[in-house]
């Protein structure tokens, strides 16, 4: 216990330290990257209202079973309209809809335009939402997880404090992001003790990306200590339990 102590000890403060030498300052606001790209497998939460009540019941009624696992971790979510490996989802009255690649906003212009040109309704208000927005975080957390965000709308930070922090043995300034752009996954590595984190476009995560926290030398050094030091103790009990039996 003593080795592992004196072992983080050395390790350098602030390389524990998130955003060194962040003073009093002031950062421009980032604009919430809102446009999320609609993907297979998406499951949408699209609610129709207008001055008709009986047709707003007839539209809302979700065309797909409750999902397993989302509605356990998550039960205010419900059923949603589930796109398929078409891209496509089947609202009511209106059939089959392309939705893949497009975002919240084009696709509740879409239906809105739909129900209107087939005289459905006549000024239709069209609500989207992403019922299975979530991020997982991995590695030197004190509880990696899948979050799940019914907001759609989590930073970096706000999913590590969900994670429980990073540990002392975390590379804060090595964080991997993996992320889903169209047919394409992107890495980017991430420092935590810089304060340009701030104005990443990677401090607000999108759906489905993933954090990875590497462990750091001093984990590392510990993790091998101990495998060598282990098989010594354990002939050392093994010895002593022999003894004591002995003069009993």
């Amino acid at each position: 216990m003593s080795l592992v102590i004196l072992t983080v000890s050395c390790a350098s403060p602030e390389k524990a330290r998130y955003f060194n030498k962040l003073g009093d300052e002031t950062f421009p606001r980032q604009e919430l990257v809102s446009a999320h790209v609609i993907r297979k497998a998406d499951i949408l939460s699209i609610n129709v209202s207008s001055i008709n009540i009986e047709e707003n019941q007839i539209f809302n009624a979700p065309n797909v079973a409750v999902v397993p696992g989302l509605v356990n971790e998550n039960p205010t979510h419900g059923a949603g309209y589930l796109v398929d490996n078409d891209g496509m989802i089947s609202f009511p009255m209106i059939g089959n809809v392309k939705v893949e690649g497009l975002n919240k906003k084009q696709v509740s212009e879409l239906i809105r335009e739909k129900l209107i040109s087939a005289k459905l309704m006549l000024d239709p208000i069209i609500a989207v939402r992403i019922l299975n927005f979530r991020v997982t975080v991995l590695g030197e957390v004190a509880s990696p997880k899948i979050i799940n965000v019914p907001n759609e709308k989590i930073t970096l930070m706000e999913a590590l404090g969900m994670a429980g922090d990073m540990t002392l043995y975390a590379k804060r300034d090595n964080v991997l992001l993996i992320r889903e752009e169209g047919d394409e996954k992107i890495t980017r590595r991430l420092n935590l003790n810089n304060k340009e984190l701030l104005e990443s476009p990677y401090y607000y995560l999108r759906a489905n990306d993933v954090i990875y926290v590497e462990s750091n030398s001093v984990k590392l050094q510990n993790t091998s200590r101990l495998n060598q030091l282990l098989p010594t103790v354990l002939s050392g009990l093994a010895f002593l339990a022999i003894i004591i039996d002995r003069y009993r």
